[in-house]
Order: C-alpha cells, then structure tokens, then sequence
C-alpha cells in the first residue's frame, strides 16, 4: 500500500556525459537540467515501486522545478524526495537535490499508477 510520507533518495556523480554541455541544454560543463529533472523522476519513481501490485509502475505526468545551484563534474548530486498526496493513482512528491555545498534544485513531481502491459499497448498502438 502507498501511503503519504514514503521517501525515497538517489544519487549520480556529474560526469562530463550528464553535463548541459554533453545533452545539449547548454555550453557549459555543469549538471544539466534535464539530468536533474531525470535524477527527480527516477527518485520519485523507486520510492514508490517496491509498494505496487505486480504489473504496474508509475509514469510521469507533471513536474515543476527550479534548476537553482551549477553543480560542477566530479561532485555527486542527491534527490531526495517525499510523497505528500495520494488521490487515487495520482500520487505527488516534494523533491529537493542538493550537492556537497548545498541545494541545487527543489520542485514537485505528479506520476500516475498504470498497468504496464496496458499503458505499453495503448503507447504501441500509435505505430500502427
């Protein structure tokens, strides 16, 4: 059962292949946005995925963040994050990441609960 409260935390060293540089969101040699909002998202997501029935995940649905610190290669980024509301299979977290010298970046994060195999038919269909 998911509940209000669960947490969850995650981490990633900056590397030169997660830089804005590298993926393209910018020039310089720093943790990219969108590395931070994937760090976010997968913390959010394992938190929860020990506690779903078998077949079902979560997806992303909304995410509100500030990008607020750089984080320079060879320091290690952690998103920690805690679930705040569960409405039905709507479930919304609270994030913050943060490196050695402080917070980098805070927000909120929507996932849904869906049956895999039906969410991967439903996206496959679209092939056809």
């Amino acid at each position: 059962m998911i509940t209000t409260g669960t947490k969850g935390k995650k981490s990633v060293l900056v590397v030169p292949e997660n830089t804005a540089e590298a993926v393209g969101s910018g020039l310089l040699p720093v943790f990219s946005t969108p590395a931070l909002i994937a760090l976010m998202e997968g913390c959010c997501a394992e938190s929860v995925a020990g506690s779903l029935p078998e077949g079902d995940c979560t997806v992303g649905i909304s995410l509100d963040v500030k990008h607020t610190s750089a984080t320079p290669v060879s320091l290690t980024v952690t998103a920690e994050s805690e679930l705040v509301a569960v409405d039905g299979r709507r479930l919304t977290f609270k994030v913050t990441a943060y490196d050695d010298a402080g917070e980098v970046g805070h927000g909120t994060h929507e996932r849904f609960i869906v049956t895999a195999d039906r969410f991967m038919n439903k996206a496959n269909a679209k092939l056809s």
